[in-house]
């Protein structure tokens, strides 16, 4: 409901102040922290053997390394040397080549995929017929701000998907319309029992890479989701996918995203010669990759990429009003002496 409200705003004052308000040498560095602050699961995946005990020193596995280094080559000779439709599924190939290592490694049981069946039902709670909704406004109090914080991912996504595919989003379907999307999904997803939608840098990922930018695609894609949710068989089989084979194509897809906020500044001719440009992208990558956290209570935080933003956008409206204040400053001094 609070993405509704903000759609409705959004689409009443337009996308302008947006572009304004998130200049290049902001966007950039925060887009760098969305790939960049995903790096290190991508690497833990690739490095160390999975369900290690929380508090416990993570085990050391070359054997997962050379999995997820098999299927990174795979992925990465796809995307730069293959042609036509097999350049279009690199990830796939990626994740199929790292399968098939990690099977003849001997990481991956087989039997859940034997013993599952072929149709079965995912767990749905469906409104008043599973469960009664009740109204909780305490749980809403709880709930409700972290849309804020969503909603700055959902910002520099979209910002993003404009710059990799050549497209302004935010104009052309418009922010109010994905914003909207968003918030109805996730509505739609918790009344079933899932859990509230997100827009994934990893899917960013996939989209820089296969230069594929059609809603049809993607629908598609969803639709063959939700028919493959029933099929037994195809979910444990995705579900036996190793981590290491998971980290291997997380490395690319996640430095592709970090490799487009570097894209936004050139492309932007950003100066980072210029002390105030150094000193913004500076303290937005530090903060966002370092994992600073302001946390408000138990259950509500500003973390990661939102708090990146939000420092940034306060020390960028901090030296606009200190050049606005040096530019009367000087003009007063320089009329002064005129007339001296």
């Amino acid at each position: 409901m609070v993405y509704g409200v903000v759609a409705l705003i959004i689409k009443a004052a337009g996308t302008s102040w947006i572009t304004k308000v998130l200049p290049p040498i902001v966007v950039g560095p925060v887009i760098m922290v969305i790939g960049l602050s995903l790096a290190t699961t991508a690497i833990g995946n690739a490095m160390y053997l999975p369900g290690t005990p929380a508090g416990e020193e993570p085990v050391y596995s070359l054997v997962h390394i050379a999995t997820a280094g098999v299927t990174l080559a795979v992925a990465v000779i796809a995307t730069m040397y293959f042609k036509g439709f097999l350049n279009l599924i690199p990830i796939l190939l990626g994740l199929i080549a790292g399968y098939v290592f990690a099977l003849w490694q001997g990481l991956i049981d087989l039997t859940p995929i034997r013993e599952a069946p072929w149709f079965s039902s995912p767990e749905l709670l469906v409104p008043f017929v599973t469960y009664t909704p009740s109204l909780n406004w305490a749980i809403v109090a709880i709930m409700a701000p972290v849309a804020l914080v969503t909603l700055a991912e959902h910002t520099g996504q979209l910002m993003v998907l404009s710059k990799v595919a050549g497209k302004n989003f935010l104009e052309k379907p418009g922010m109010h319309r994905t914003v909207m999307g968003d918030g109805l999904a996730t509505m739609i997803a918790a009344s079933i029992g899932g859990p509230p939608n997100t827009t994934y840098g990893e899917n960013v990922g996939v989209v820089a890479i296969t230069r594929v930018f059609s809603v049809f695609v993607v629908g598609g894609a969803a639709v063959l989701a939700v028919a493959f949710s029933f099929v037994g068989k195809i979910a444990a089989l995705i579900s036996s996918i190793p981590e290491a084979v998971m980290g291997g194509i997380s490395i690319l897809l996640f430095g592709i995203i970090a490799s487009a906020g570097v894209r936004m500044l050139i492309d932007n001719s950003v100066d980072m010669g210029e002390k105030r440009n150094m000193v913004i992208a500076s303290i937005i990558l530090v903060i966002g990759i370092g994992g600073a956290t302001v946390r408000f209570s138990d259950t509500f935080e500003i973390a990661g990429m939102s708090l990146a933003t939000i420092i940034g956008l306060i020390y960028m409206e901090f030296f606009q009003i200190e050049a606005s204040v040096m530019g009367r400053s000087k003009c007063l001094i320089v009329n002064l002496r005129a007339c001296i």
